[in-house]
């Protein structure tokens, strides 16, 4: 059993480095796979993919919806259940939302509507097409 763990070390190569930020796997026969892996820079970034237009229509709609307070924040990240929503209050947004916008939305689709920004993304690939 020794010798089968020596051989099978004995058929792999050892990892080639590249440079410091890059590493390279390469298998001893030509019909295996070869790999290299590179570093990513990590970005972060919030991004709307919706129009500033409709986050802002959409704001509107859920304060009209919710009848808060005129002092009362909304903004795209902000979560219906945090603006004291319940499941009914979002079905009565999204429909609001439909008639404002002219459009329909499918049970499914509007099942994944918990922020401003999720319901603005929304409208905005429905209107596309």
């Amino acid at each position: 059993m020794a010798s089968a763990a020596a051989s099978a070390v004995s058929f792999a190569r050892p990892v080639k480095t590249i440079n410091a930020n890059s590493v390279s796997f390469s298998a001893p026969r030509k019909d295996n796979v070869s790999f290299r892996l590179q570093p990513v820079p990590q970005r972060f970034s919030v991004r709307c993919a919706a129009k500033k237009e409709t986050v802002e229509k959409v704001c509107d709609i859920v304060k009209s919806q919710l009848a808060l307070a005129d002092d009362t924040v909304v903004s795209g990240s902000s979560t219906f259940a945090d603006l004291g929503a319940d499941s009914l209050d979002t079905v009565e947004i999204v429909m609001g939302l439909e008639e404002a916008f002219g459009i329909s939305v499918e049970e499914s689709s509007a099942q994944t509507i918990a922020t401003v920004e999720d319901a603005a993304n929304l409208i905005d690939s429905l209107v596309a097409n």
